[in-house]
């Protein structure tokens, strides 16, 4: 089975960044005009074009496949302060978990990540949240091998999700907690997390998750 879980807005302080031409670290965030004004950081979108041409997204994946780490980039599960990444990994795999990162897309738990902030939370300030409609080369790194997927995730993320998966053979699973039941395309299942947990009930899922507790009913796809 592959997890995906939504990224947090919470990061390591000690997360690495890729840089600028001019030594600057890059922060990469929804809408740079908007962002305070810093003199000592580059903001930027991933798909922006970077000073040699190459969109940083581009660049971000040639990295990773340059097999060192210069710049000290996080694995992205453990870009994340919240413990409930870290546990998922041990439960399950690196190889078979995944974020769904409101900045990049669908990434692997290993996937080497630097620090941005970049969200769909509607209370977000304005140069951090990214829109529906805003446009984004994603990427998309969960395979194709027909395995099950399971989602935990808040509804802001879900038709992220949605969108990256729809393509996959296999079943996907996703667990919400809003009152009414979301409406998902084929190929998909909604399964209510009962707590009463609101605000971040996902980590609490994700901890059942990592700790074996079954979730999903026998009647389940």
């Amino acid at each position: 089975m592959n997890v995906v879980i939504q990224c947090a807005s919470k990061k390591d302080p000690a997360a690495g960044s890729l840089y600028a031409a001019d030594g600057r670290p890059v922060m990469f965030v929804a809408d740079p005009g908007r962002a305070p004004s810093d003199s000592a950081v580059c903001y930027a979108r991933p798909d922006d074009a970077s000073d040699d041409g190459r969109s940083w997204r581009r660049r971000l994946a040639e990295y990773n496949e340059a097999g060192d780490n210069p710049f000290g980039l996080l694995p992205a599960y453990r870009l994340y302060e919240h413990c409930a990444y870290t546990a998922l990994a041990e439960r399950f795999g690196r190889r078979n978990l995944f974020i769904l990162s409101a900045g990049w897309g669908l990434i692997q738990a290993s996937f080497l990540t630097p620090h941005y902030d970049i969200t769909f939370s509607a209370s977000a300030d304005d140069w951090k949240r990214r829109r529906k409609d805003d446009c984004y080369e994603d990427f998309c790194m969960l395979p194709d091998v027909g395995e099950p997927v399971v989602f935990v995730g808040g509804k802001d993320y879900q038709p992220l999700f949605s969108k990256l998966t729809s393509h996959l053979r296999a079943s996907k699973i996703v667990f919400f907690n809003s009152a009414r039941i979301p409406v998902m395309s084929e190929g998909f299942e909604a399964v209510r997390y009962s707590t009463r947990t609101r605000t971040n009930w996902h980590y609490e899922c994700a901890q059942d998750l990592a700790a074996g507790i079954r979730l999903v009913p026998d009647g389940a796809r």
